[in-house]
């Protein structure tokens, strides 16, 4: 009985997954992310600082 079950609920979740249709892609216009201006190594701090705080903690 609990198969049974089963088997009807996954029939049910996979024949409501269907989406297929004729209708036109909409494409959406791409994402443009400005960076802004700062040192080269900004995002070097903070890892190289976890990098040496876990070095600490394995070398005591």
């Amino acid at each position: 009985m609990k198969k049974l079950v089963l088997a009807a609920a996954v029939t049910a979740a996979a024949s409501t997954a269907y989406a297929g249709n004729m209708a036109e892609p909409v494409m959406e216009a791409p994402v443009v992310v400005e960076e802004t201006a700062g040192s080269s190594g900004g995002g070097v701090l903070v890892p190289l600082l976890i990098l040496a705080v876990v070095a600490a903690a394995v070398a005591s």
